[in-house]
């Protein structure tokens, strides 16, 4: 059996919580330089900006010496640089740290801020904001929530310890409540336990549900609800984690959740700085066992649901 080559460590720091990226050269590449593979990998890049920071120096080996223009190809070779990147309109919420030791980090997140870096939200992002807030460059997310929800996210301070929190969620040994404001359907009866099969097909944005086995379950009771202006609170229950489950969930039941850009519908892209009429879910509790220390953790939300608390605010134009 052949051996895989272990990955070096980073030979360059962070960058506003950002990791550099790494690049191994491939083990049949036809290329008689570094610089010659990149440029043909990275066609994004544009003209001239590989070449750049090849001359910038920009571009380093495991040694964290940069790598010359000319440096031979060398199958396997690990090579380092920081990308450029794209300015991000800054999402204008903080983000409160709701528990911290040694071996992980609980995280109170706002609307519209990503969990970790992905597609456009790189250092608009929780991950990225707390590596650098919180001086952890090794942060990583146990689990994710979608951007536009908000609430806690458990974060480990370790990376060789992420493993182990990550099976929690993986073998559905943590407890999650979440919270979601819809419209009251008095026909509506409740408690009960949605089950389906969610299909996520990649470059879609809403995910759908298709006849088969059910991969996604949640129990959905009745929190509260208001005469005067039709709208209810539920307590969402899911004992999996499907993309956009309880999005998907609420939608089927007739009630999709206040603010909502995909259920039932998918409403036009708004501009990136537009933070209104946030999506109202918010991941409200999280209680588990600490799989490294054996502590008992129980985690609540210091958020609310503004189109409950403030529905005239929720609202405005």
């Amino acid at each position: 059996m052949r051996r895989r080559t272990p990955v070096p460590p980073a030979p360059l720091p962070q960058r506003r919580g950002v990791d550099p990226v790494r690049v191994r050269l491939p083990a049949d590449g036809a290329w008689d330089t570094v610089r010659e593979h990149l440029v043909a990998r990275l066609t994004g890049a544009g003209p001239g900006v590989v070449e750049a920071m090849f001359h910038a120096g920009a571009v380093v080996g495991a040694d964290g010496l940069p790598v010359a223009p000319d440096a031979p190809y060398r199958p396997g070779m690990f090579v380092w640089f920081h990308r450029e990147l794209p300015p991000e309109v800054p999402v204008p919420f903080p983000v409160e740290v709701v528990y911290r030791d040694e071996h992980i980090v609980v995280a109170d997140k706002p609307h519209f801020l990503a969990t970790t870096p992905r597609g456009s939200h790189v250092t608009e992002t929780l991950l990225a904001r707390l590596r650098h807030d919180l001086g952890l460059p090794g942060l990583g997310a146990a689990h994710r929530l979608d951007r536009l929800t908000a609430g806690l996210v458990l974060l480990t301070v370790r990376p060789e310890e992420r493993g182990a929190y990550q099976g929690l969620f993986r073998d559905r040994l943590v407890h999650k409540e979440y919270e979601a404001v819809a419209r009251y359907d008095p026909a509506l009866e409740l408690p009960r336990t949605v089950r389906s099969r969610i299909l996520k097909e990649r470059g879609v944005l809403a995910a759908r549900e298709v006849e088969g086995e059910p991969n996604a379950v949640t129990r959905v009771e009745l929190a509260g609800h208001r005469e005067e202006d039709g709208l209810a609170r539920y307590r969402l229950l899911p004992a999996t984690g499907q993309t956009h489950q309880l999005r998907v969930h609420l939608n089927s039941l007739g009630v999709p959740i206040l603010g909502d850009p995909l259920y039932p519908e998918v409403a036009p892209a708004t501009a990136p700085g537009d933070f209104r009429h946030p999506l109202q879910l918010l991941a409200r509790a999280l209680d588990f066992t600490d799989p490294v220390t054996g502590a008992r953790h129980s985690f609540a939300s210091g958020r609310t649901l503004e189109a409950w608390t403030s529905p005239k605010d929720w609202a405005r134009p």
